[in-house]
């Protein structure tokens, strides 16, 4: 779907709260949004699938989306939920491994989707924007395992109480 210009507002706000653009100028957030395609989802439509192979990064401009995993002897069991503004699939730009979770839109949503290739490509010929992107990733990663840590204490405080 082509940004349409009500869109293109949104999509931009979008876009400007991952952290991994935030530090972007204006004209290098436009090459990145470039590169991208608004898709509209309707409720209950699958993006992907666990297993799948991992192609795109996500960001949610409008609705919502359920992340989920098929647990044996219980079924889909929603992890959480991307509202607007967030995002998801950013591992899938780094590694070639399959789809760890399902994507489902819980609500009808409108998500900018970032193809690995394009955006691997821009890193190619743009090492600014290479550079302002990994490193905000780096940051973001590495934030990521900090509450991963605390949290797999606390589990484990937890479990000795008992």
């Amino acid at each position: 779907m082509r940004i349409m210009a009500a869109d293109a507002t949104a999509v931009r706000d979008a876009i400007r709260s991952v952290p991994f653009f935030a530090h972007l100028t204006e004209e290098e957030l436009a090459c990145v949004i470039a590169l991208g395609r608004v898709v509209a989802y309707p409720k209950d439509m699958v993006l992907f699938h666990e297993g799948d192979v991992g192609e795109a990064f996500y960001i949610v401009v409008d609705g919502s989306i359920r992340i989920s995993k098929q647990i044996p002897g219980v079924g889909e069991e929603a992890i959480y939920f991307v509202e607007r503004g967030n995002w998801f699939g950013e591992m899938a730009l780094f590694d070639a491994f399959p789809r760890s979770a399902t994507a489902i839109a819980h609500q009808a949503a409108l998500v900018l989707f970032l193809d690995r290739h394009s955006l691997l490509a821009l890193f190619d010929s743009d090492p600014i924007i290479a550079r302002k992107i990994l490193w905000a990733f780096c940051r973001t990663l590495s934030l990521r395992l900090r509450e991963t840590n605390d949290r797999i204490t606390a589990l484990f405080t937890i479990a000795g109480r008992f």
